[in-house]
């Protein structure tokens, strides 16, 4: 029984690459619609009570088989869109640029992007969410990398924008505590789609 608040930060699942031209807002890859299928099963222990998505179909097509499986609708906030939104194309990460590939292992996002305003849209939608929650109520954010990342550094205050791996179909667990703050639980769980990750498929 949850005694507290708490959010389910769900990656969206493996995507499509879109070429330029396309926009940024591909739909999911054969494997994400897999990783997607299995999001039921593993989140089955969590007595989610809203599902909230960002507006990029990636997240939508990930939130899609959980609302299904609970009834739920998919609320949507464009404040949980990834840094990319809007761009002229999206781009893997496994196949980012090198210069961009450098930033991101430096922990930055890549050149051209706000990096503050980006935070504070992200955080300050997230505080709504969990402003308008029950004491007591799981939410489930179906969101993006770059959205987890900034808040988990929130939540941990670490000095580097991108501070912890996450994987397709990852599901990262923060609670409210009682003084109103996220704290971190969990990161990346991902032992529903370890198969179907890229990074382990090299193995």
């Amino acid at each position: 029984m949850v005694s507290r608040m708490q959010l389910l930060l769900i990656r969206h699942a493996l995507p499509l690459r879109s070429e330029v031209g396309q926009g940024s807002d591909p739909d999911l890859s054969e494997d994400g619609i897999e990783q997607a299928k299995r999001l039921p099963d593993a989140l089955a222990r969590f007595p989610i009570a809203r599902l909230v998505s960002s507006p990029q179909r990636r997240a939508l097509q990930t939130a899609q088989p959980v609302a299904d499986a609970l009834g739920l609708t998919v609320d949507v906030d464009e404040r949980l869109a990834e840094y990319d939104y809007g761009l002229s194309h999206y781009t893997p990460i496994e196949e980012a640029s090198q210069e961009d590939l450098q930033r991101l292992i430096d922990g930055h996002l890549p050149g051209g992007v706000d990096e503050e305003a980006f935070k504070a849209r992200v955080i300050a939608g997230v505080k709504d969410i969990v402003d308008a929650a029950d004491h007591d109520d799981t939410v489930a954010l179906f969101s993006h990398g770059g959205v987890i990342n900034a808040l988990v550094q929130h939540a941990m205050q670490t000095p580097r924008l991108l501070c912890v791996q996450v994987d397709y179909a990852g599901i990262t667990r923060l609670l409210k505590s009682r003084d109103g703050r996220l704290g971190v639980a969990a990161i990346n769980g991902t032992e529903h789609v370890w198969d179907l990750l890229p990074r382990n498929q090299r193995w």
